[in-house]
């Protein structure tokens, strides 16, 4: 739809794992480095998770690619299997022309190839994709499997890979035993936005774009805000903003484009921050509850000076009186009376016994 319009070859952003495509960000390299060695040194067990879309798919097929031609391989791809139909795919895989009935005619069949192949310097490697949804069972059989070892080394290497949930199953106690035994264990992290803006240029050129096409800086943000740097939702926001830069005629994608996409893709509208504006309404509920403490103090208040419960404080009394009488009246929206205290108010007199003895001895 929009290949001839950006002068592309194929698409750029397909969701089918391609090796051509293959983008090495530091944790898929330091994935396949690793597996590598693994092989190398004949490791029994090997463990490779990562969230949906990261990429694990993509790094089996490379590994694959690099794999030495004496390493033999059987790639497990449907991991809806019981323990009886796992042994029938790694024998059919393998390339073996018949197969056992049983169980066990089948693992004495695997048996006597392992040895075979290890007596001619020769690795056999089990992959299964998706290992997440085996069973118990099944796990427990592959550790079984494990055991057909010499003194020295494995006779069969085996590569899991899956989604988180693999972690969490490997460690119930069922398979303590298995869970002991990895070698080596890899997950796999998203693409950083530096990562996401390469991987996007990167897919591009490989599809034939000589600089047609173009994204900006905010359009590149938005990609990574929504894809959070797993390759499989890039491609998926990619490949709808094309079809909309397309249809808007534009070799310069800018936000508005991958906004738009966003929004056909059912996902949430990325709008541009803003300072929320001002309402009553957020603040009038503390409000109310001021005023009303406010009132209950000054309604106290009043109580207190009119009872004469602190006969003592009979100056302090008569001013705070006067203070409580000017807020209540402000309030209320009358205006405040003018000040009538008498100076005299305020003086402490002293008592009676005191002034006739007083009097008394001017006489």
């Amino acid at each position: 739809m929009y290949l001839d319009f950006y002068g592309l070859k194929e698409k750029p952003f397909s969701l089918t794992p391609d090796p051509q495509f293959l983008y090495m960000s530091e944790s898929h390299r330091t994935a396949i480095d690793s597996l590598l060695y693994g092989i190398q040194q004949r490791e029994g067990f090997m463990v490779v998770t990562g969230d949906i879309g990261t990429g694990k798919t993509t790094i089996c097929r490379t590994l694959l690619e690099k794999l030495d031609r004496n390493v033999k391989t059987a790639v497990i791809f449907n991991s809806f299997l019981t323990e009886g139909e796992l042994l029938r795919a790694i024998l059919q895989d393998l390339g073996f022309a018949s197969i056992g009935r049983s169980k066990t005619e089948r693992i004495d069949a695997l048996n006597r190839f392992l040895v075979e192949q290890l007596s001619q310097g020769e690795h056999v490697l089990l992959i299964i994709d998706e290992a997440q949804n085996l069973s118990i069972p099944v796990l427990e059989q592959i550790r079984m499997l494990s055991n057909l070892e010499t003194a020295k080394e494995k006779m069969l290497q085996i590569i899991l890979l899956g989604q988180l949930e693999l972690n969490q199953k490997l460690r119930s106690a069922k398979l303590k035993q298995l869970n002991q035994r990895i070698a080596i264990r890899h997950h796999i992290l998203p693409l950083s936005r530096e990562e996401t803006e390469s991987y996007i240029y990167q897919r591009l050129t490989v599809a034939g774009s000589h600089g047609s096409v173009t994204f900006s800086k905010s359009a590149l943000n938005e990609i990574y805000r929504f894809s959070q740097g797993i390759p499989r939702l890039i491609n998926l926001l990619c490949d709808r903003t094309l079809i909309g830069g397309f249809v808007d005629e534009t070799y310069h994608i800018d936000k508005g484009v991958v906004r738009k996409a966003i929004k056909d893709l059912g996902g949430k509208e990325v709008m541009t921050p803003t300072y929320p504006s001002f309402t009553w309404s957020r603040y009038l509920p503390p409000l109310r509850i001021f005023l009303l403490i406010t009132l209950c103090l000054v309604l106290a208040g009043m109580i207190l000076l009119k009872y004469d419960l602190f006969p003592s404080l009979q100056g302090t009394r008569n001013l705070i009186h006067n203070q409580f009488e000017k807020i209540y009246l402000k309030m209320a929206g009358e205006p405040a009376p003018s000040p009538t205290t008498n100076p005299t108010d305020h003086r402490i007199d002293p008592p009676k016994e005191t002034v006739r003895t007083s009097l008394e001895e001017t006489r």
